[in-house]
């Protein structure tokens, strides 16, 4: 599911974003430039960093843990993690009983603070229909099988809420400082629509 997106013509919105942009900058008003400079920082720098930071630091502080499920956007603050997109936030913690997964079913709401640009599939007419209707099957197509006694639970994001899926914390992890939790976490992980691996070798959680 991952990879066919990525060939989905431009949405209505994109094109008459894209033709907004071109507008405005044979006007002068925009600097491409500093547009690409902007998509650079969140694409590159921030990405999914800022968010792996937070779920590392759930794993590892238990106050932070309890903040974080309490308030997250107050939580998430505290490590600088605000701006566009990122005012509002709700973390979803998966445990043994419960999977959480992200969608915006109106259009593509997402954190960029804490998880960089929106991937293609997030923001696609398909994900954004299916994964409220039939979760598991288009789980099963990220390559996520839910085992049945575990529920699953789909949240949709507005412009006024963003959710943050903290995953479960992989086994064998045990002996890795924060630094090196955070470098396991993964995007799809704090979308919901992967788990992590549990770490071979490792000495226990």
């Amino acid at each position: 599911m991952n990879e066919h997106h990525h060939q989905d013509p431009p949405s209505p919105m994109a094109l008459r974003v894209k033709a907004l942009e071109t507008l405005l900058t044979e006007r002068g008003v925009v600097d491409p430039e500093a547009v690409d400079a902007i998509l650079d920082v969140y694409e590159h720098q921030v990405g999914p960093h800022n968010g792996a930071r937070v779920v590392a630091r759930a794993w590892t502080d238990p106050d932070f843990r309890e903040r974080l499920l309490d308030d997250a956007t107050a939580a998430i603050a505290e490590l600088g993690f605000l701006g566009m997109q990122g005012e509002h936030m709700v973390a979803l913690e998966n445990t043994e009983r419960v999977h959480n997964v992200v969608v915006c079913t109106l259009c593509s709401c997402y954190p960029w603070s804490v998880l960089g640009l929106p991937p293609a599939w997030y923001k696609s007419h398909a994900y954004r229909s299916r994964v409220v209707i039939e979760p598991r099957a288009v789980l099963r197509e990220f390559g996520l099988d839910v085992p049945e006694r575990v529920a699953v639970r789909v949240w949709d994001s507005t412009a006024e809420l963003r959710y943050l899926v903290v995953p479960r914390r992989p086994a064998g992890t045990g002996h890795l400082d924060e630094e090196a939790l955070a470098a396991l976490v993964t995007r799809d992980s704090m979308v919901g629509t992967a788990v992590l691996p549990d770490v071979t070798g490792g000495t226990g959680t």
